[in-house]
């Protein structure tokens, strides 16, 4: 008689083996940013800088083996948070206290950041080329390099055009150093040379952003193509009825700069509001409103910030960029500071509006060197709050914070999202920030193109830089 034994054993199932990779994330809630929504219960699979598998728990686990782990139960899985308009500058002396300030957006959750300029624009494009090809610890890193200003501004470290020979000049430079986007100001650049280089950059395959000359309407820079208008000042003034006559005053030197805005101030008009946002959307022009610059100069008389905790973390020489504007303030009359009061509520109410029509909100926080008590780092999860005080929802102000900027970059498909194949760029939370914005301060966990920073990675990441202002501070004391 034959043996049965070996058809058993041929017909018995075989277990396959599990997939192998670096990192899982177990029983994590993640949170669906687009939808606000989220997703209990999750594994989340990481295989070198990518998301390979995101599921049910149950079923990846089984699917998946890898080398390092993480308990998310209880916790909140976004993606990495985004700062859209960052500064590092204050000459070559300050190179290492500008370059500590890197590990301080990994510790609060922000994988990726845009600079718009400061007056080192070659030291910031070799980190960007640092950070990418590893050697240099810090957030992604997107840069304009150079700005574009006109003949001899009150800001270092531009380009600067005084004829459509010297833009096109300046276009190709920043097309030899491959800039992310090109950053235009309004010191001394003619406004007939600003529209042409918001033009120019467009030709050129970049996006262009700045600020907007007083000489022109908020619609021409829309009109020449800009992709995003960086303070909400500028949308404020858009909502204005007779900007247009006001920019032709100001551009015949039938006005100043104060008439001006004193104008500014008092003409702000709902419906012309409304009318120009939604020309905004149409258009695909974002907003990046860097609330809380604006809103710790405003109240300089109420917050002097000279005690605040988070100055261990900035190097002396970084600090003293802040005193022009520390100084300005406090020169201010009772009269004054109550105007900058009412300025700031103003504008401020212009950012629901924006939501309202459907535009683009991009958070950036305008932190750095001379942006007094501006910090890089938690300066983002500070935007964050005053975009939910000021009429947001906390979906919205994280949308802003995740999606905005791989949206305006083009790279959506890449990040902002959890998913298979997007970038392994995570926060892991211990609070829903879908109910609580504050819960994007309760880090316990970032992970940075794959890497992961515990709570005592990070904790290590603030000590670094603190130990550095620390020897700096005593250095200058001696």
């Amino acid at each position: 008689m034959l043996s049965t034994v070996p058809l058993l054993l041929a017909l018995a199932p075989v277990a396959l083996a599990a997939e192998q990779a670096d990192l899982i994330i177990r029983h994590a809630t993640v949170v669906d940013v687009e939808h606000a929504t989220t997703h209990a219960d999750q594994a989340v699979v990481v295989r070198g800088n990518d998301i390979v598998a995101v599921g049910e728990d149950r079923v990846i686990a089984k699917a998946w083996s890898a080398s390092q782990r993480i308990d998310g139960k209880g916790r909140f899985l976004i993606p990495g948070l985004w700062d859209m308009h960052v500064h590092f500058g204050g000459g070559p002396e300050l190179i290492e206290e500008n370059k500590a300030l890197l590990p301080l957006y990994i510790a609060h959750g922000i994988t990726s950041i845009r600079d718009c300029s400061g007056d080192l624009p070659e030291q910031v494009l070799q980190w960007r080329g640092e950070i990418a090809d590893g050697t240099l610890e810090g957030p992604q890193l997107f840069s304009s390099g150079a700005k574009i200003e006109g003949i001899k501004p009150v800001w270092k470290g531009t380009m600067e055009v005084g004829s459509q020979a010297d833009l096109d000049a300046a276009l190709a430079r920043l097309k030899r150093d491959r800039v992310d986007f090109v950053k235009i100001t309004d010191s001394t650049l003619s406004p007939a040379l600003f529209l042409s280089a918001v033009r120019g950059a467009r030709e050129n395959g970049l996006r262009a952003s700045g600020h907007i000359p007083m000489a022109l309407t908020v619609q021409q820079a829309v009109d020449a193509g800009i992709s995003s208008i960086e303070h909400l000042d500028y949308a404020y003034k858009a909502g204005v009825k007779d900007e247009a006559a006001i920019a032709a005053d100001f551009a015949a030197k039938r006005i100043d700069r104060a008439e001006a805005n004193r104008r500014l101030d008092a003409g702000f008009d709902h419906d012309t509001a409304m009318n120009a946002y939604r020309g905004f959307a149409a258009k695909g022009v974002y907003v990046t409103p860097t609330l809380n610059g604006g809103r710790i100069l405003d109240f300089l008389d109420q917050d002097s910030h000279a005690q605040d905790p988070y100055l261990a973390y900035i190097g002396p020489k970084l600090q003293a960029t802040y005193a022009w504007r520390v100084e300005r303030a406090a020169k201010a009359t009772p009269e004054q500071i109550a105007a900058r009061h009412q300025n700031y509520h103003q504008v401020a109410a212009v950012l629901p509006m924006l939501q309202q029509a459907g535009v683009t909100i991009m958070a950036g926080t305008d932190a750095g060197f001379l942006n007094s008590y501006n910090y890089p780092g938690i300066g983002l999860h500070d935007e964050l709050s005053l975009f939910v005080k000021e009429g947001l929802t906390p979906a919205q102000a994280l949308s802003a914070a995740t999606r905005a900027g791989p949206a305006w970059f083009g790279t959506l498909d890449r990040y902002g999202g959890i998913a298979e194949g997007r970038a392994a760029d995570l926060v892991l939370l211990d609070a829903n920030p879908l109910q609580d914005i504050q819960a994007t301060r309760a880090i316990n966990t970032v992970v940075l193109r794959g890497q992961v920073y515990d709570r005592k990675a990070l904790d290590a990441l603030l000590s670094q830089t603190r130990a550095k202002v620390a020897a700096w501070q005593a250095a200058t004391t001696k």
